[in-house]
């Protein structure tokens, strides 16, 4: 009876101690830095949640800028994805499916100008950002399906860009969901 009572008491006390431990790190985000605290979350003009900074959208018009695949639809809940070697029949047919969309919808951008994150998974399946050249490459369709001159998209896409974190880490990337919103208040006028 005593162990089990001592049981009882270490599991109460350290259910108290998680819980506080978890009050107070929200507590100290929420303080410091509220906007990521809540996800980083992006709001239109009705002040509606269209999205996250962090979690990339599936945007399949020609219109918008076309993001990484994700084999898990972007959905944050099973992030993840399969860890298909490329020799995998099926990580074969999807990248030669998306190899012919490119070609199809970029019909003068030739696939050897195909930046590889544009027919392949981040690690996550979530990856709101694509490299620098992947949205320079797709210029020319987005231009041709809205109207909006070359020269003003690369000037979004300039805006959007993202250096290296200090400097020097990581790669210079833009933020696909950012970079359509724009292009979608060029598109309105706005």
């Amino acid at each position: 009876m005593k162990t089990i009572a001592v049981s009882i008491r270490t599991t109460v006390a350290l259910m108290i101690i998680i819980l506080a431990y978890q009050l107070v790190v929200t507590g100290i985000a929420q303080a410091v830095m509220p906007d990521k605290a809540d996800g980083s979350l992006i709001y239109n003009d009705k002040h509606e949640v269209i999205g996250s900074k962090w979690i990339g959208q599936n945007f399949t018009s020609p219109g918008y800028f076309h993001g990484r695949i994700s084999s898990i639809e972007y959905n944050a809940v099973s992030s993840g994805t399969p860890n298909y070697a490329p020799s995998n029949p099926d990580m074969l047919e999807r990248t030669k499916a998306s190899v012919e969309a490119w070609k199809s919808e970029n019909p003068g951008i030739p696939v050897s100008e195909l930046p590889v994150d544009l027919i392949t998974n981040s690690g996550s399946g979530l990856d709101p950002h694509i490299s620098v050249e992947a949205a320079q490459v797709q210029i020319p369709r987005i231009s041709r399906s809205t109207g909006i001159p070359e020269e003003q998209l690369k000037e979004l896409v300039a805006k959007h860009t993202q250096e290296r974190e200090l400097g020097v880490l990581g790669e210079r990337v833009v933020n696909v969901l950012l970079l359509n919103i724009d292009v979608q208040k060029t598109v309105n006028g706005k």
